[in-house]
């Protein structure tokens, strides 16, 4: 023990001087942003949001707070500097109705858990493989889109999975580090989300994208975003199937058996929700409410004693506050950006390094997605990315003369179709945290994600976004 002292003396000592580092950087930035002449066209007032926007940025990038602290650290800035005129400007975003369509919907994921609902579902699905490891990962991929409704984020499902895809490795005695393994966590690490990005049922990337780019209901959502995303998931399944190929030619050692029980009382009460709740969605277009309200509506009835499977307590401790947290955040420094004229700015910024091709629509769009592929590379935070790009690519949109809607949902595109880090989010840590997969692995694979990502939107989303009323220009 006393030769161990000064081995973690020194891994402390490192850690400080790391974290030192970060916080050297952040402040900088910072600085610099808030003091160095900047163009006249930016108001006093966007210069100061811009700091204080770099500096969250530069924080969620660098991981030095987390990111629910990074958000409130904002909003505090904002008003001791000057960005906006109140505070109530800058807390608009806990006043947006995403935030508490965010807490119904992880509500009635942590009550479709609870209830053994979700469990019985995966369970379900995956026996329908009959041990075959083709069939095994086509049914996973297959599977996030039903299982989405009912449990909207990417985090909730894979926590749910992950034990049982593992069981099944062991039960078919594969390490999880064979190929077959490592393709079923890329799987489950990078494709996942994409479920969850093409229905706007919780997951934080829609949530927040669709209060960004405004005026999206539910059904007008799947819609625009679902032909794009489910091509980006059967893309990445066919690229993940040959990069892995001979991860599937094995037999497995035992089958796995799900378990047949009777349906319990909560299952079925987490059911008739869940399905009230989708019906609601679903018919959107005709009783013209908010998709908060079946949310919320939904949360209320898993908490009303002899109807739900929830107590306040159990809602309380296992609901995700911090998400609830960021999104709001950052949705209010989304607010900041545009009022104060920062994402009008930057916009013209863009423009001017695009000038050589702002005549052609097709030519602009390009460079947006470049520059927003870099972007995010630099941001694993995928909140950070969408409070950061839709507004500036929708502003670059209407300079030009061009569909602000389409260069938004461009945006979120490009950003969420890559996961390149291990700890790009919880959903991807959860996944991700038994190492069996190396970190240039999952670089390389984000890599051709992206770059997939651009063409489904050259070649199928645009032409789709246009026959559905929404042309590249207007």
């Amino acid at each position: 023990m006393v030769r161990c002292a000064p081995f973690l003396e020194k891994i402390s000592q490192d850690l400080d001087a790391r974290a030192a580092g970060k916080a050297m950087v952040v402040l900088v930035v910072f600085l610099i942003l808030l003091f160095a002449p900047l163009p006249e066209n930016l108001s006093w007032e966007g210069q100061r949001v811009l700091a204080v926007v770099g500096l969250a940025v530069t924080i969620w990038i660098t991981d030095l707070l987390s990111p629910a602290q990074t958000g409130i650290l904002a909003i505090v800035l904002l008003v001791l500097f000057g960005g906006v005129s109140d505070i109530d400007t800058a807390v608009s975003g806990f006043g947006s109705p995403v935030a508490y369509f965010l807490i119904g919907i992880l509500g009635l994921g942590i009550g479709v858990t609870k209830s053994g609902l979700a469990e019985r579902v995966a369970s379900m699905l995956i026996g329908w493989a009959k041990g075959n490891p083709t069939l095994l990962f086509i049914q996973m991929l297959v599977s996030f889109i039903p299982i989405t409704v009912i449990l909207p984020s990417a985090t909730t499902r894979n926590a749910i999975q992950i034990p049982v895809y593992d069981r099944i490795l062991e039960e078919w005695q594969v390490a999880f580090t064979h190929p077959f393994g490592r393709a079923v966590t890329q799987g489950l690490g990078s494709l996942n989300r994409l479920a969850s990005t093409a229905l706007l049922a919780g997951g934080t990337s829609p949530v927040v994208a669709a209060a960004l780019v405004g005026d999206m209901n539910w059904s007008r959502w799947f819609v625009f975003l679902g032909v794009p995303f489910y091509t980006l998931l059967a893309i990445g399944g066919v690229a993940l199937f040959l990069w892995y190929r001979k991860g599937f030619n094995i037999t497995p050692g035992r089958l796995f058996e799900p378990v047949s029980k009777p349906w319990t009382g909560p299952e079925k009460r987490a059911t008739a929700i869940a399905l009230l709740t989708a019906g609601l969605w679903f018919t959107d277009s005709w009783h013209g409410l908010h998709p908060a309200v079946p949310a919320l509506t939904a949360l209320v009835l898993l908490l009303t004693p002899r109807i739900g499977v929830l107590t306040w307590t159990e809602f309380e401790r296992g609901m995700d506050w911090g998400a609830f947290i960021v999104l709001a955040t950052s949705l209010s420094l989304a607010n900041a950006m545009v009022a104060s004229g920062v994402a009008h700015w930057l916009a013209d910024g863009i423009n001017l390094l695009a000038n050589p091709v702002s005549q052609s629509p097709i030519a602009v769009l390009v460079s947006l997605m470049l520059v927003c592929g870099i972007i995010r590379l630099f941001i694993p935070s995928i909140v950070g990315y969408l409070a950061f790009t839709i507004p500036v690519a929708m502003s670059l949109a209407e300079v030009l003369g061009y569909n602000p809607l389409i260069f938004g949902l461009a945006a979120l595109i490009v950003g969420d179709s890559a996961v390149f880090y291990p700890a790009a989010g919880t959903s991807a840590v959860l996944v991700y945290a038994k190492g069996n997969v190396s970190g240039p692995e999952i670089f390389r694979f984000a890599g051709f994600m992206m770059l997939a990502s651009f063409v489904v939107i050259l070649m199928i989303a645009l032409p789709w976004w246009s026959l559905v009323g929404e042309p590249l220009v207007k």
